[in-house]
C-alpha cells in the first residue's frame, strides 16, 4: 500500500503538492486549498507527535471496527469522514506558506520513519503502527489533493 516512508510515494505526493494551483476548483467540502493544505500539516504534526488532541467520542466507540476498512487497502479516503476539532482550519491562509509547511512536514515525517511516529492514540482510530500511521498520512494527504484535482 501508498505510504509516507516509501521514498517513491513521498515523491509522488510532493510533486503533486508543487503543482497545486491557487485557484484550483474543489471537487467537494468547503476549505480552499490553502485550508486544506494547512489541515493535513496539522495532522502530521499529531503522526510525528508535535501534538496530542483528545480521542474523538465517535472513534471512541467505532474508530477500532472502521480502522481496518479505511487503512486495509489503497481504495482513496471516502468523502466526509469526521473530522477532529483539533484539525478544522476556518481562517484564511496563503497556498505558499501551508505548502511549504506541508512539504517539510511530509519530508521530516519521511525522513524519521517509523520510529518518528508518535505512540499517541490517533483521534479516531486509537492506537495506530508506525506503518498505520504511514498509510493514513499518504492516504489523507491524497484525498486532500484530489479534492483540488491534483
Amino acid at each position: 500500500m501508498k505510504n509516507l516512508h516509501d521514498p517513491s510515494d513521498v515523491a509522488e505526493l510532493r510533486e503533486r503538492l508543487a503543482r497545486l494551483p491557487a485557484n484550483a476548483t474543489r471537487q467537494w467540502g468547503r476549505m480552499t486549498p490553502a485550508q486544506a493544505m494547512a489541515h493535513c500539516a496539522s495532522a502530521l504534526e499529531i503522526a510525528l507527535g508535535d501534538r496530542q488532541p483528545k480521542r474523538m467520542l465517535i472513534g471512541r466507540v467505532i474508530g477500532r471496527a472502521i480502522r481496518p476498512l479505511a487503512l486495509g487497502d489503497d481504495k482513496p479516503m471516502k468523502q466526509g469522514a469526521p473530522t477532529s476539532p483539533d484539525l478544522v482550519v476556518a481562517d484564511d491562509r496563503d497556498l505558499e506558506t501551508e505548502r511549504r509547511r506541508l512539504d517539510r512536514s511530509i519530508e521530516r515525517f519521511a525522513t524519521a520513519g517509523p520510529e518518528g511516529c508518535t505512540t499517541h492514540p490517533h483521534t479516531f482510530f486509537g492506537p495506530l503502527t508506525s506503518n498505520e500511521w504511514a498509510v493514513l498520512m499518504y492516504k489523507h494527504i491524497d484525498h486532500h489533493l484530489r479534492q483540488f484535482g491534483a
